[in-house]
């Protein structure tokens, strides 16, 4: 297993979803992290606690990541919490769907404020902070098959997704010289309760039966995966996407038709 011990974490959205995923396989391969979460306080107080439970040092910041200076506070704090960052996970973000011609400006704005600005403000806030201590580090940035996918209705994250892939590996270029990796993670569609604000159980279990692996993603694989791409023995890999997304983007509706002609 990944050994993560005295490495110092901070995960942006950390109280529920993808984002507590993270934190909990992060604190299980010893990370102590820093559990940011804008207004869901109760939540990040129990990914605290199933932090330590599971051996690792955990702490919660409050932080929205449509506010820079909020952002930069959550990092300057985390470092003088912590005495230092080696690690960050780039996983905030705010989405609404609605036609484009249709849109209500002021949440396509706050799409593009969290999660592109957001990201931006955090990744170079946490790397400012790394190469200023000059031992490296690690980041990951949570970004989307969205960044290549014109789904429909989802324009402002599409935009947004695609800005993080594109912030991500011109970071990746920059930051080789201070041996910081920075890589990006596509998860699929995945289990969480941000989902629930577009779809009922019944259309997530309906559609997850459909889909390649016969499921949704979980919170942990994508944590996992963050694990994979922060362990000192991937040092090789910068700049990368990884895709954990249980086959979504093959062209798995074929094999409907094709099933179907059989």
């Amino acid at each position: 297993m990944t050994d993560l011990t005295g490495k110092r974490a901070i995960i942006s959205g950390a109280s529920m979803g993808i984002g507590r995923g993270i934190a909990i396989e992060l604190a299980k391969a010893g990370a102590e992290v820093v559990i940011n979460y804008r207004s869901h306080g109760e939540q990040a107080d129990e990914v605290v606690a199933r932090c330590v439970s599971e051996g690792g040092k955990a702490h919660k910041i409050q932080a929205d990541f449509a506010d820079q200076s909020a952002v930069e506070r959550l990092v300057e704090e985390s470092a003088s919490l912590m005495g230092g960052i080696d690690i960050v996970v780039s996983n905030a973000v705010y989405s609404d769907r609605h036609l484009f011609i249709e849109s209500d400006l002021d949440e396509f704005r706050k799409t593009i404020d969290v999660s592109m600005w957001g990201a931006f403000y955090f990744l170079r806030a946490a790397a400012q902070k790394m190469v200023e201590a000059g031992a490296g580090g690690s980041a990951v940035v949570i970004s989307s098959p969205h960044a290549h996918m014109a789904i429909p209705g989802s324009m402002p994250y599409n935009m947004a997704k695609a800005a993080n892939d594109q912030m991500a590996r011109t970071a990746a270029c920059e930051l080789a010289q201070h041996r910081i990796r920075v890589n990006i993670i596509h998860p699929g569609w995945t289990d969480t309760p941000g989902e629930r604000k577009f779809f009922t159980e019944e259309t997530l279990a309906r559609e997850g039966s459909k889909l390649p692996w016969g499921r949704l993603g979980k919170p942990e694989e994508i944590g996992r995966g963050v694990v994979f791409l922060c362990d000192p023995a991937s040092e090789y890999i910068t700049g990368s996407t990884l895709t954990i997304d249980g086959g979504i983007q093959l062209p798995w509706r074929e094999m409907y038709r094709l099933n179907e002609k059989v």
